[in-house]
């Protein structure tokens, strides 16, 4: 059975945490940025379906 030949250092293993939740809150942020912009209408890379009745009142 494989094992690892040395243990990883708390330093390291941290560090590693850290990263993946620095990427998790980046990208929390941007899908909270895009439904702020979504709901004030602002967005200009978004494509969503519009429904037939908020066409025809515009």
């Amino acid at each position: 059975m494989a094992v690892p030949k040395k243990k990883t250092s708390k330093s390291k293993r941290d560090q590693r945490k850290a990263h993946w939740k620095h990427k998790a809150a980046v990208e929390a942020q941007k899908a909270l940025s895009l439904g702020k912009s979504v709901l004030t209408g602002r967005s200009k890379g978004f494509i969503y379906p519009q429904d037939e009745e908020e066409s025809e009142e515009e």
